[in-house]
């Protein structure tokens, strides 16, 4: 690479984001060690050799990276992949290894990924190296987005020994406590409904990566990457969510207002044991200490904002595509609710949320203007208005909740016109008209 390569505007770009999320990963390292835990960088290390947390991410994240690949060099990776899966399960079969936690596969997926980022670097030049690279990249960028929302996790229940959930309740009354009706209906429907909005809930990853495939089909094609899709999206939202949870910490209706779940929070942290049966009594709330395990991972709801994106960007897949991305959404909304992960007033931030990271970043990559300026201040303000009025206007939305119900739907339906008016203009105009073909003169 030469010193003029170094100084194009997109390699200065793309040195700049890989200084940046190495510095934020290494940070994000430090902060785990301080509280006696392995962070992102070192928990991602061991699953080398170790079972993985999610062996389907690992997965997903391979074919991620294959988009790159011809297909006889992806049947290639595929079977080596399973090779060394099968390797690693009779090794750990013989040595009498058991897995406590996490699966049993995965392990084959991630060495492939390892390996072709050697490929690219020793055996690779040019624009083919740089194509390899990043999908090297996208792939190894999924399991950190995962990695790092752990460490996040970790963070804001350390930082924020307070919950602001008494505020959220008492401002859900505006919308007739969504997570408490959701949540009887999915309990009425144990096992069937609970099980499949588990799965759901759980491989939201996949799913995105289902779609992501979609829209980098022609990538091995076009040796180029599309100019915007899915993974960028999801990326941003898992980075940028977490600050938020920093700002507004909220553990969810199970935990504030139930006995707790997956062996953490409890009674003994909750403020009464009423959800999913009796919607929280109205009254002037305030901050409550909480445990140091659960994660304040409700405001906003980052599974909705992801869900949305996926939703978003299945609309220009064929059929089936937009019927799963449709499917997605409506699960993973009942799942969020249904579960008590979320309160209602979560749901709204998060689709705002969702469509203000979008807006931006097609903006960015198109060139910003006046519409894309607008949509994007827009949504920030109403985002912005959603959180004030939670935190310092929840008596009055649960007193008038025929005012407040309304609004809060009218904010979010406001932010979602505007999207989709805006994109549809940027559409037509990126269209070219059809020229008329000429026709013949009579002499």
């Amino acid at each position: 690479m030469t010193f003029t390569a170094l100084r194009q505007p997109r390699a200065i770009l793309w040195a700049t984001a890989g200084v940046v999320t190495l510095g934020f990963l290494i940070t994000l390292e430090i902060a785990a060690r301080h509280y006696g835990l392995p962070g992102p960088m070192t928990t991602q290390a061991q699953e080398v050799i170790f079972a993985p947390k999610s062996g389907p991410l690992l997965y997903a994240s391979m074919a991620l990276m294959m988009v790159v690949l011809t297909w006889r060099q992806r049947f290639i990776a595929a079977g080596v992949a399973i090779g060394i899966d099968i390797v690693f399960v009779l090794v750990r079969w013989a040595v009498g290894a058991k897995i406590t936690e996490g699966h049993p596969f995965g392990n084959g997926a991630l060495w492939v990924i390892l390996g072709y980022g050697v490929i690219a670097v020793t055996r690779r030049t040019g624009r083919e190296r740089a194509l390899l690279l990043k999908g090297v990249g996208l792939g190894l960028l999924l399991v950190a987005g995962r990695k790092t929302g752990d460490t996040w996790l970790l963070i804001t229940s350390k930082t924020r020994p307070n919950v602001l959930d008494e505020y959220v309740a008492t401002a859900d009354h505006a919308l007739s406590n969504p997570s408490w009706v959701v949540g009887r209906i999915v309990r009425a429907t144990d096992p069937i409904g609970t099980h499949l909005l588990d799965w759901v809930y759980i491989q939201l990853a996949v799913a995105a990566v289902v779609v992501s495939l979609y829209q980098l089909r022609h990538v091995a094609v076009e040796r180029r990457f599309p100019s915007h899709y899915l993974v960028r999206t999801f990326l941003v939202i898992g980075l940028v969510g977490p600050a938020i949870y920093m700002i507004f910490p909220v553990v969810g209706p199970i935990f504030a207002y139930g006995p707790g779940a997956y062996g953490t929070g409890g009674l003994h942290w909750a403020v009464a044991d009423l959800w999913p049966d009796t919607p929280p009594p109205i009254a002037t709330p305030h901050p409550v200490p909480y445990d140091a395990i659960t994660p304040r991972n409700c405001m906003p709801s980052l599974h909705t904002a992801w869900a949305t994106a996926i939703f978003i960007h299945s609309r220009k897949g064929p059929r089936i595509l937009r019927f799963a991305g449709t499917f997605w959404l409506i699960a993973t909304l009942g799942a969020t609710l249904g579960f008590g992960y979320h309160y209602g007033v979560d749901l709204i931030a998060g689709v705002v949320f969702t469509l203000t990271i979008e807006a931006a970043l097609r903006s960015h990559e198109r060139g910003w203007d006046r519409s894309g300026i607008q949509l994007v201040a827009y949504g920030t303000t109403v985002f912005a208005a959603l959180l004030l009025s939670y935190r310092y206007l929840p008596m009055e939305m649960a007193e008038y909740p025929w005012v407040f119900g309304p609004l809060l739907i009218l904010a979010m339906t406001s932010v979602i016109y505007g999207y989709v008016r805006t994109t549809k203009r940027w559409e037509t105009k990126a269209t070219p008209a059809p020229q008329p073909e000429r026709q013949p003169e009579l002499v």
